[in-house]
């Protein structure tokens, strides 16, 4: 009996928690779609999903030049987000690399800054792998937070147009860079 008793306050609580949080976020929703309405205007279609108009930044690379993701525009884009203790990301940097030098693929790199042990340790990686691509430093993490990219490498295959025509999580090999931008308008 109090097995039973205690699986329906378990259940009880679960379900008001459940409630709580879907409550919540479908408020949190509409001022979210309010406020976005309003900075960017309805025309605008910004976001994340497939189909919608890549979040533009700047970032500075780590000489110090300034690059916007809007300068692309009109360019196929790999957007990447890595570090260098990620596993997954030293496995497709080769790969990586190798799409950028015989595609001539706008690849923008965007190393997730503050979780490194400094900036010595980058540009060994980047020396370690002959990267020759745009590496941008995302110190305070904004930009990575934006695309919420949480999982790494986590990358946007952005199309000519700023679209994003897909979002990968998890480390591509090159044939999936290929076949991606072969896709792509």
């Amino acid at each position: 009996m109090r097995k039973w008793i205690a699986i329906v306050i378990v259940v009880a609580l679960l379900g008001y928690v459940i409630y709580d949080f879907v409550d919540k976020d479908s408020s949190t929703e509409q001022f979210d779609d309010e406020a976005v309405e309003t900075d960017i205007g309805e025309s605008d279609n910004v976001g994340l999903k497939q189909g919608e108009k890549a979040p533009d930044f700047e970032l500075e690379t780590l000489d110090g030049e300034t690059v916007k993701l809007s300068d692309h525009l009109g360019e196929k884009i790999i957007l990447n987000f890595w570090a260098t203790w990620c596993p997954p990301c030293r496995a497709e940097m080769p790969d990586m690399q190798k799409f950028h030098e015989e595609y001539d693929a706008t690849i923008l790199a965007v190393n997730l800054t503050s979780t490194e042990q400094g900036i010595d340790q980058i540009e060994e990686f980047l020396d370690e792998y002959g990267v020759t691509f745009t590496v941008l430093s995302d110190i305070d993490t904004e930009v990575s937070t934006l695309y919420n990219a949480s999982a790494l490498p986590t990358s946007y295959l952005i199309n000519s147009k700023g679209e994003i025509h897909n979002i990968a999580i998890g480390a591509l090999n090159y044939e999936m860079m290929v076949q991606a931008f072969e896709e792509m308008e």
